[in-house]
């Protein structure tokens, strides 16, 4: 197989498409509102809808990173060691409860992108407001990660989970 091969088939694989996407929401989000944070201190609006729409992508980039996470359940539990699968429980339950504050964030930033053209004081409290939702949405992607980085990595597992084991197949039933 060469190389473009590779790729693709790995491209096919949600786990792989999981972890290639998943820093995304964390990462994002972190320099999304750092730059939110220097754009609202300059008050420049240019900065502003730059760090916005990096909010907002990066926010709305949760979707797809729960979706393959969802899709790559099974093989991961699979290939898990019992603390690994309690890990695996815990953070698909952490994604699944707490995904909406991800999408109020990518809400707030289409709205502070948004109504400043129509409604031009709305500008700095939107983005405020948005700054902050988006280092609570980040809070809660690192809380997720935390997890999500224990299934596999032994070597950063101290203690266990605080969710109830199975409670994730609980969630995902009608």
């Amino acid at each position: 197989m060469n190389l473009p091969e590779i790729i693709t088939e790995h491209l096919k694989e949600p786990e792989y498409l999981h972890v290639i996407l998943n820093p995304l929401p964390v990462y994002g989000l972190a320099l999304g509102a750092l730059a939110l944070f220097i754009a609202i201190l300059s008050r420049s609006r240019a900065a502003q809808v730059t760090a916005l729409v990096i909010v907002f992508i990066s926010a709305l980039s949760a979707w797809p990173v729960k979706k393959f996470g969802e899709e790559a359940y099974d093989t991961i539990e699979s290939k898990s060691d019992d603390a690994g699968y309690a890990w695996l429980d815990a953070h698909a339950q952490r994604a699944t409860r707490f995904i909406f504050v991800f999408y109020i964030a990518a809400a707030a930033a289409a709205a502070a992108l948004l109504a400043p053209w129509k409604f031009p004081k709305t500008s700095i409290p939107l983005s405020c407001l948005t700054l902050l939702l988006s280092l609570v949405a980040l809070g809660f992607g690192v809380w997720i990660a935390y997890a999500g980085g224990q299934i596999r990595h032994t070597e950063f597992r101290f203690g266990k989970p605080s969710e109830k084991l199975g409670d994730y197949e609980k969630l995902m039933q009608p």
